[in-house]
């Protein structure tokens, strides 16, 4: 199914062909993946994952795990932990690479004060809203701080005494002497330090001066020998800033080359917004299985190689696009179709009595747990009995003219057990709601076979109510209704396009006794339902599914239905 042990061809990979062609960095290629602590990893942030590790598997180099834990204030050792996760079950392993910005905190530090004495960094008194408004805009610009031209050891004083503690939070920064008037904003004297005093999750308190993001990226990079790093269009404005770090210190500079992020329609990708939707209850938690986030996708059933197949069939470009999430659900099913089991599962119970099927008799019908590759997966033993459940949709009293299923008078074929007839139908008293089927059956189409070998153009899957198992079944949609979540009329926010039909819980599902103990993350067809995952909300005999993707993309039928 996957594409893995194939490279595909694109203008990073091009780039690195020439560079060992040419003999560029002795033959080494050295990447990273360098998330900020700060969120949860999305299906953006996949792809990453993916291009960095995958170029350096597949060009016999090193991959780094480096955290740029440089902002103590948004960082928590949750979001590590959850990276290393995320990573891991990707399939990637960094081996004994796990790197921090901080590590490199004292060499920061050293490296600053070589800027100092070099004449190219100084201390700024202004306040973060006066360096906003000396660094002018597109058109117009910047003005040179009042500071500037204070003298290299005054500069090397005052930035001992912030780190030492000397100043309040915010009343001075670390600034590069760059050029005020560049046409890249990123250029006009930039901050490298700031004073924060908070606590930081392995620094502790060691520190109240930070790096800035710009200063500790570059300079990480280097110092771990990386040879290419590849990061998102956005930080395309930074690479000038980026170089001119490195050739003001002299040290290992690796090439910075952008790609262009994953943009999904029909959800956001914002870790703001993500947080926004985690902290005000919008969803529930990080790994609610209706976010892009990565432990939501596995927790509503995805899984690593339908996500790598996913990040090689996107490929990698250079200029920014939406793909269709429909690709990603397709990707999944494309897996799912190969390694899951079939079972079957009524979801909304309607009762069907079989009435000329003997009381108390009960058949074990042999079933293939999965048609692609019936040697590999086996059968199974479903229990068959005088009364099953059927799905409620699988019943009209008047069905309409392409309508195959059971209907009064109307004969269904039962998957693995029998043909059955419908003779009668019993209502609530009160509601006049169907509430139960009475059927016959023909003995002799076991399997399909009949005597006279007629044929019928339905076939159900059911369960046998006396061997049902209990289960919830969460059904989710798309998290919203609007193709581009952020457009939204005036006054609205991206939460106006919330679809309030994202989640249904069906608290009354039924099925087949295999599933009664289903381990916690198992993978599921149900038989014309969909692929279904066992939630970890599983547990003391509750058996709850997540519906991770319905067996075809019926989501753009139903646009065009509205």
């Amino acid at each position: 199914m996957a594409t893995e042990g194939i490279r595909p061809s694109n203008f990073i990979r091009d780039i690195i062909d020439e560079d060992l062609k040419n003999g560029k960095n002795q033959g080494r290629v050295h990447t990273r993946f360098p998330p900020e602590p700060n969120g949860y990893l999305h299906i953006g942030h996949a792809k990453s994952i993916c291009l960095n590790f995958g170029l350096a598997r597949d060009y016999g180099g090193k991959c780094n795990l480096r955290f740029d834990d440089t902002n103590p204030i948004k960082e928590e050792l949750e979001y590590v932990d959850s990276i290393k996760e995320d990573v891991r079950w990707l399939g990637w392993d960094w081996e004994d690479r796990e790197l921090y910005a901080s590590d490199y905190y004292e060499q920061l530090y050293e490296y600053a004060i070589q800027l100092i004495k070099k004449g190219v960094a100084y201390v700024c008194d202004l306040t973060a809203d006066e360096i906003r408004e000396h660094r002018g805009t597109l058109t117009t610009p910047g003005k040179d701080s009042p500071y500037r031209n204070r003298t290299i050891a005054e500069n090397l004083d005052l930035f001992q005494k912030m780190r030492a503690g000397m100043f309040p939070d915010g009343a001075k920064t670390l600034r590069a002497k760059i050029d005020m008037a560049s046409g890249n904003i990123n250029m006009r004297d930039p901050i490298l330090y700031r004073i924060v005093r908070s606590t930081h999750h392995r620094t502790g308190d060691k520190w109240c001066i930070y790096p800035m993001y710009d200063w500790a990226h570059g300079q990480s990079d280097s110092l771990e020998g990386i040879t290419h790093s590849i990061c998102t269009l956005e930080f395309e404005d930074h690479r000038p800033l980026y170089d001119w770090f490195i050739d003001q210190l002299g040290i290992h500079h690796p090439q910075q080359i952008e790609f262009a992020r994953l943009n999904l329609n029909y959800t956001v990708m914002s870790k703001r917004l993500l947080l926004e939707l985690v902290k005000e209850n919008y969803v529930n938690g990080w790994d609610d299985p209706r976010l892009p986030t990565i432990c939501g996708l596995r927790r509503r059933g995805y899984t690593p190689e339908s996500i790598r197949l996913f990040a090689d069939k996107i490929g990698v470009a250079k200029a920014d696009s939406t793909v269709d999430i429909a690709l990603l659900e397709a990707c999944l099913r494309e897996h799912l179709n190969l390694v899951a089991p079939r079972v079957m599962a009524v979801l909304r119970p309607l009762k069907v009595v079989i009435d000329n099927y003997p009381d108390g008799q009960v058949e074990e019908l042999e079933a293939i747990n999965n048609p692609e590759r019936p040697a590999d997966a086996g059968t199974r033993k479903v229990p068959f009995s005088k009364v099953i459940y059927i799905e409620q949709d699988d019943f009209r009293e008047e069905p309409h003219k392409k309508f195959f299923r059971l209907a009064p008078g109307r004969e269904v074929r039962l998957k693995h057990a029998y043909y059955i007839t419908c003779q009668k139908v019993v209502r609530d008293d009160k509601t006049g709601e169907v509430i139960e089927l009475h059927c016959s059956y023909d003995p002799e189409s076991r399997g399909g076979g009949t005597a006279d070998n007629r044929k019928v153009e339905g076939t159900l899957h059911w369960v046998s109510a006396q061997h049902a198992v209990d289960a919830e079944v969460r059904m989710f949609d798309r998290l919203f209704i609007a193709e581009d979540p952020s457009k939204t009329e005036p006054g609205r926010d991206y939460k106006a396009n919330l679809n309030p039909s994202s989640l249904e819980v069906l608290s009354g599902g039924k099925v087949e006794p295999s599933l009664k103990d289903a381990p916690v993350g198992g993978k599921y067809q149900f038989l014309r339902q969909g692929y279904f995952c066992v939630d970890l909300d599983s547990k003391n005999g509750k058996v709850v599914f997540n519906r991770a993707v319905g067996l075809k993309d019926t989501w753009a039928k139903i646009e065009r239905r509205r």
